[in-house]
């Protein structure tokens, strides 16, 4: 039985979204759990399919001692603010010292983080980590299938092992899969070698959809070259919506010996750069997208991702784009979420049920959409918790705040307090929104709504709305970006 120490560190960095990740964001959680410290991580996690979750509950049944140090995470936005950095890094290593000896360290990591202060939040996490407890004592960590990984964060851990699925339902079962790989270092496999490549260009996020090709297939391929002197073999596509050097696609390969490490890595970057050409997707501007959407069969919903606006890629939640696309084509039975303006959500709970009142929806954070001016009636409300029971938040308890389904005509917008990505259905359910019977459905989502929405929709289409977090990296600023880098595949270099 080895004794090891377990801690957390999430977030998802869009450099190009104009609201900053405070340490009251992590205290509160803002869509994850909130803070959490030692003793409380088995009840906080329960249930939940989050890496340090899975992590766990299998190191246990490995019959492990877990030291739970400290866990924060909120939803993705810009720039970590080096007060939240500095003091979520005391926290960690402080507590680890005191902790010491131990055998190992888990870190519940994401991977796209960069700070006010650094841009690769992570690599600088797992050096203070391996400061603190030195060479010998394997460090592993989960990251996010959108991690941009660094040569950093490679060279610091012992093994790095990334979700391979997009909606990410296997997070739970990534945090086991980093469990059982460091029973196997603690049982006395040797340390290993690694092999790290960057690839030549951004993917954008909507192709990195494990649900479709080819990203499917490429994780099929990476599965594919595990076993004998291989151990783990990750790929992580990136999180485009970052202006860092290394931002962009990464394999990682783990083996006995560098030979067999640099074969399989070697083997799956070619696999992918082969692949290239097919790294694209159709992006539809509002109008079209609602035109093609109602003239398709009327039997199930067909499913608009307004992914630019997406909470969970750094975009505020409060554009309006396709509300107003949707009210200009005078749709019917039409349904959007999740737009988050807690002002307008208290003025819907002061209005009340079944009365009428203008409202001013949106425009408060991302100035590049303007606010949205007409009289909605007030269909329902709630107090914004539920328990989410899709595949990806499954286990969730939201805590949305004061919520509201506000109708104009045949259009229906739901309006919460707090910012949450719409991918699970009971997000428009609580608040007496069915989503199943609604003839088009408005999702602020890139991939994520996939995993519950996918099932129940007619067809699945991509809207390019205004919103902090463009899906075309062509389109995106950057000026930090390593040379030679194509924005796209095929497309221009920087």
């Amino acid at each position: 039985m080895a004794r090891i120490a377990v801690a957390g560190f999430q977030h998802e960095t869009n450099t190009f979204s104009p609201v900053k990740a405070t340490w009251e964001d992590f205290e509160k959680g803002e869509g994850w759990p909130a803070l959490q410290r030692g003793g409380s991580f088995h009840s906080a996690f329960a249930g939940m399919n989050l890496p340090i979750e899975g992590f766990m509950k299998e190191a246990m049944r490995l019959r492990h001692a877990l030291v739970p140090l400290a866990w924060a995470a909120t939803t993705p936005c810009s720039y970590v603010t080096e007060d939240a950095f500095e003091r979520m890094a005391a926290l960690v290593t402080e507590d680890l010292k005191k902790a010491l000896p131990v055998d190992a360290v888990y870190l519940d990591l994401h991977g796209a983080m960069v700070t006010e202060h650094l841009e690769d939040g992570e690599g600088e996490f797992l050096r203070r980590v391996r400061a603190a407890v030195g060479d010998k004592v394997p460090v592993v960590a989960s990251l996010d299938l959108h991690c941009n990984t660094t040569e950093k964060m490679v060279r610091e851990a012992s093994v790095l092992i990334a979700y391979r699925t997009y909606p990410h339902v296997d997070m739970a079962d990534t945090g086991a899969r980093v469990a059982r790989h460091l029973d196997m270092l603690l049982k006395g496999r040797r340390i290993q070698a690694k092999a790290f490549r960057k690839l030549p260009f951004i993917m954008p996020l909507t192709v990195q959809c494990t649900m479709v090709e080819p990203s499917g297939g490429v994780y099929r391929f990476l599965e594919s070259l595990e076993g004998g002197p291989v151990s783990s073999v990750s790929f992580t596509p990136g999180f485009p919506q970052a202006d860092i050097a290394d931002c962009g696609p990464a394999v990682m390969a783990y083996g006995d010996d560098q030979a067999s490490a640099d074969r399989a890595a070697d083997a799956l970057a070619k696999h992918i750069v082969e692949r290239e050409a097919a790294f694209v997707d159709e992006l539809l501007a509002p109008a079209e997208a609602l035109k093609r959407a109602y003239a398709m069969p009327a039997g199930k919903p067909v499913v608009l991702a307004d992914a630019q606006d997406n909470t969970g890629a750094g975009g505020t939640g409060d554009t309006t784009g396709l509300l107003r696309a949707m009210l200009d084509a005078g749709a019917e039975n039409a349904l959007l979420g999740l737009i988050c303006d807690p002002e307008t959500a208290a003025r819907a709970h002061q209005v009340g049920t079944g009365r009428t009142g203008t409202f001013d929806i949106g425009g408060k954070l991302y100035k590049g959409d303007p606010t949205l001016s007409a009289e909605f009636a007030v269909e329902g409300l709630s107090d914004g918790q539920f328990l989410c029971t899709g595949p990806f938040y499954g286990g969730t308890h939201a805590k949305l705040g004061p919520t509201a389904v506000l109708r104009r005509n045949g259009v229906r917008a739901v309006v919460t307090s707090k910012r949450m990505q719409a991918a699970d259905q009971e997000m428009f359910r609580h608040v007496g929104a069915e989503p199943k019977t609604a003839r088009v459905l408005g999702v602020k989502s890139s991939v994520h709504f996939r995993a519950d929405f996918q099932p129940i929709a007619e067809a699945v289409l991509v809207v390019a709305s205004p919103g902090a977090a463009p899906m075309d990296p062509r389109t995106l600023p950057y000026k930090r970006l390593r040379k030679g880098v194509r924005l796209s595949p095929l497309g221009p270099t920087r």
